[in-house]
């Protein structure tokens, strides 16, 4: 029992990034029917800024608090993201909006190669230890190992999807976001500004984004250039999981696919004497995509609608 709790609670400290990597995608894809696979850079851009702007914060001020110089870091590294998000949507997706769809495949797939190699040349391409602020001595907790940084990790997540749900669900942006998702043009007739929304969109998708890559980073306590591609195209199935374009989906199906991962490779990788568990933990997530794509192609919480006007 304390191995299943343990592999638990490591599924919910994954699959809360994954969630919050997810709700990028799911949201691009509501308001454009676009999938962004640059999204996944967005992640590392955020953890290799924030870890810059870490590695300032010890060197200016040394004796603040571990969560403090976190929550610098996150701060600092959410306008970068968004900048860089908001000019990816402005440069490369905005001219292909009424484009062929393999139009802005293809040109998503370049900026995710573009935005690495400029990472590479400014940060270098070996991998940065990421400095470890909180302490690292694990807490006793019902039989399970968690360091103080997963249990920040798990409470910045669920505020950050409650706030985003309270922003769809409550505020005017988030009723013009529901709009331009619904029907750009009659949403237009209403005196809905699509280009605005879809900017804030792109902006909300990124500051999520940054928030999972700095916790990623003083989670695994190191970053790379190439380090959001792989959990990119896991939430990305995460999102097609839970019902790409659906917030609560992307949610649900970050923490299922985080849960699925964590429970496969313990138990799986125990049977097979850790060869399993060890070298093949990506192909849970991908045999999850495989096996929603053909079983349930809407996802668990998607629904099938009707071709927009």
């Amino acid at each position: 029992m304390e191995i299943f709790l343990q592999q638990i609670v490591n599924g919910l400290v994954l699959g809360s990034m994954y969630a919050l990597i997810a709700l990028g995608y799911t949201m691009v894809y509501g308001v454009l029917n676009l999938i962004n696979f640059a999204h996944g850079e967005i992640l590392m851009i955020g953890a290799m800024s924030g870890l810059t702007i870490l590695k300032a914060v010890e060197s200016w001020a040394p004796g603040l608090p571990g969560i403090l110089k976190l929550g610098i870091a996150i701060v600092g590294a959410i306008p970068v993201c968004i900048i860089v998000n908001v000019l990816v949507e402005r440069i490369a997706y905005r001219r292909l909006r009424n484009a062929p769809r393999l139009a802005p495949l293809i040109t998503a797939i370049g900026v995710s190669i573009l935005l690495q190699t400029l990472a590479m040349i400014v940060w270098g391409r070996n991998p940065l230890p990421f400095p470890q602020v909180m302490p690292s001595e694990p807490l006793h907790l019902f039989g399970t190992l968690i360091t103080q940084t997963q249990i920040l990790l798990l409470a910045l997540a669920a505020t950050a999807m409650i706030l985003l749900v309270l922003l769809v669900e409550r505020t005017r942006m988030g009723r013009a976001m529901r709009a331009v998702a619904e029907n750009p043009r009659i949403a237009g007739l209403m005196g809905v500004n699509a280009d605005r929304v879809i900017v804030f969109t792109f902006a909300v998708g990124a500051a999520l984004a940054a928030v999972a890559g700095v916790m990623w980073g003083a989670n695994y306590a190191s970053a790379q250039f190439a380090m959001g591609f792989v959990p990119g195209l896991k939430a990305f199935s995460a999102a097609v999981l839970g019902g790409i374009g659906n917030i609560y989906g992307a949610m649900l199906g970050g923490i299922l696919l985080g849960l699925i991962e964590s429970l496969g490779a313990g138990y799986i990788g125990d049977v097979t004497n850790g060869f399993l568990g060890s070298n093949y933990q990506d192909i849970f997530a991908f045999l999850v995509l495989i096996l929603v794509l053909t079983l349930r192609p809407s996802g668990l919480m998607g629904e099938r609608v009707a071709d927009r006007a």
